[in-house]
């Protein structure tokens, strides 16, 4: 039950920030609003197609960030030792591993990120990208490493 509440909050807070996603519809045979849900992952696997590893060990810590990235820039590479997901809510981007495997984001897209896998993002785009990300880590654990120069 510990390790269901980490993802369970990632899941709601993604579905509920997805533009569209929740919105407030009309139920035709009540007259009521009832929420509208689009689910837009479910999985097992990162988007490289690797199995998710396990949660880490101790008190679950969930942290949500919201990234922007200026046009141009490429990030550091880095790897992250926990369950990450996020939407790219502007903009597009590009995430490359070291081993060459490539994904392509644009607005709106969704994403199971990679976890302990060395990558990098690129905007190659003319506008900031900006990603919301929701990290499902555990206390006093990073939840981004940058790679050893």
């Amino acid at each position: 039950m510990k390790n269901t509440i980490p993802i369970l909050a990632v899941i709601a807070v993604l579905l509920f920030l997805q533009s569209g996603c929740a919105r407030v519809g009309i139920n035709p045979e009540s007259g009521s609003a009832s929420p509208v849900v689009r689910e837009l992952v479910q999985t097992t696997l990162s988007w490289n197609g690797e199995l998710l590893p396990g949660y880490p060990q101790g008190r679950p810590e969930v942290t949500i960030l919201r990234i922007s990235i200026p046009a141009g820039t490429r990030l550091e590479t880095h790897s992250h030792p926990v369950i990450n997901a996020g939407v790219l809510v502007k903009g597009e981007l590009t995430v490359v591993t070291a081993d060459g495997k490539t994904l392509h984001l644009k607005e709106g897209d969704p994403v199971c990120e990679v976890v302990n896998t060395w990558h990098y993002g690129i905007n190659q785009g003319k506008i900031p990208a900006e990603i919301i990300v929701f990290y499902a880590g555990a206390v006093g654990m990073p939840i981004t490493v940058a790679e050893p120069h």
